[in-house]
């Protein structure tokens, strides 16, 4: 929550006008009012990115005149960036990155941006697409795509990837080539929550090995049998959970699984959705389903119970014996996700709000989940955090500018 907002008064006068925005016109001016206002965007995020370029140049500055070490991303300004646009840490991080290149090498982007004819999204993608490339040749790809709005009059975010690929690559065949290498070293499996107990698992590989994959998948699909009730889509996907859990049928997954429920969903008397950590919600049918069949298949369920009245989590029960450092799990079904404020990413630490050598103790008052990026960002200079009692755990966060931010566990489920 951000309790201080300093605006100037010219901001605070423009934002009164467009609440009370006159809804009494004909369609003809709603529509030109849409095109205005997507103009408007985009000349308020180039003067916000300005404002982001100006406060990491003050702010290196000033760590350089007190001789702190060098916060060579500017991951300390990207924070409190991220917090003032209430998005996550990695989002503030892009904010910052594309307000120095508009401010020292997209130029003309700047000026489109001003113009209100490129938008902040499209700015990004051309800054992305010539990441690579050295300074010279990131400025040379700004002025072929934006040194006139005619230049792009038209283009979906498609074209815009394509055409900043195409120029990229005609003036660094080279680094076209290094970056595929580095590509290639991300490769990484990730899951995400799907509705109706569903999920996305999704893996970034090389295109080659993408294609063999999918295509041995699909070759086997071809020969299912007319008595199999599967689709090939369904029979794909099986296939694919049994050959890498080696397992011969898919059901038979042998996983644990922590399920966040109240004692009346399991008992089939209330229909309150259950919760796995880190993925979300799922409908309290699905849940007593997945207990009933949990004897049936090797993977078993840790449901753990909350108190109805606080929400809190009050019991644990285990078919095997506990996970080790039972506090750090704690943290993780309690948190869900990363406690910093509009972040959402998985928890990767669990964290002191109070550090340990400032005398905060080690315990579940103290502690908190966090992503890597988020607990390494409240190590700059000035940052402050301290615990606040309330219903659910609660922390306050400082930024060296002195606005503060409050961090409330969300709810069990």
């Amino acid at each position: 929550m951000y309790v201080r907002m300093v605006r100037s008064d010219v901001i605070t006068e423009f934002q009164r006008h467009l609440v009370a925005l006159d809804r009494l016109v004909d369609n003809a001016t709603r529509v030109d009012r849409v095109a205005q206002m997507e103009e408007l965007k985009a000349q308020i995020c180039a003067a916000q990115a300005m404002d982001a370029a100006d406060l990491d140049r003050a702010v290196r500055a000033e760590h350089a005149a007190l001789g702190l070490p060098k916060d060579k991303h500017g991951v300390g300004v990207a924070a409190q960036v991220a917090l003032a646009r209430r998005e996550s840490p990695t989002a503030g991080q892009a904010h910052v990155t594309l307000a120095r290149c508009l401010d020292t090498e997209m130029s003309n982007a700047l000026a489109r941006m001003r113009e209100g004819t490129l938008s902040e999204h499209r700015a990004q993608i051309i800054r992305r697409g010539i990441s690579h490339l050295d300074a010279i040749d990131r400025a040379a790809v700004d002025t072929a795509l934006c040194s006139s709005a005619s230049t792009f009059a038209g283009w979906s975010d498609h074209r815009f990837e394509t055409e900043t690929r195409k120029a990229a690559d005609l003036l660094d065949v080279e680094a076209r080539l290094r970056r595929n290498k580095l590509a290639e070293a991300q490769r990484r499996v990730t899951v995400h929550p799907a509705a109706d107990g569903m999920a996305y698992l999704t893996a970034l590989l090389p295109l080659k090995q993408a294609i063999a994959v999918k295509a041995s998948l699909a070759k086997a699909a071809q020969w299912i049998t007319d008595g199999e009730p599967r689709t090939p889509a369904q029979y794909e996907a099986d296939l694919l959970v049994e050959r890498v859990l080696g397992v011969s049928k898919a059901d038979e997954i042998p996983v644990a699984v922590n399920l966040v429920m109240t004692d009346l969903a399991l008992l089939g008397n209330d229909d309150h959705p259950a919760r796995i950590p880190g993925y979300g919600s799922i409908p309290a049918a699905i849940a007593r389903l997945w207990v009933a069949q949990s004897a049936k298949v090797k993977a078993w369920i840790r449901r753990l119970f909350i108190a109805p009245t606080t929400g809190e989590l009050i019991s644990m029960d285990s078919r095997q014996r506990l996970f080790p450092k039972a506090m750090a799990e704690f943290f993780d079904i309690r948190d869900d996700r990363c406690r910093t404020p509009y972040c959402g990413a998985p928890i990767r630490h669990h964290d002191h709000i109070v550090p340990d050598r400032c005398g905060g103790p080690t315990s579940g008052c103290n502690g908190c989940g966090r992503c890597a990026l988020c607990n390494y960002n409240k190590e700059a200079p000035g940052v402050r955090e301290k615990p606040i009692d309330g219903d659910r755990h609660t922390f306050e966060i400082q930024t060296p500018t002195g606005h503060t931010y409050e961090s409330t566990a969300p709810p069990v489920i």
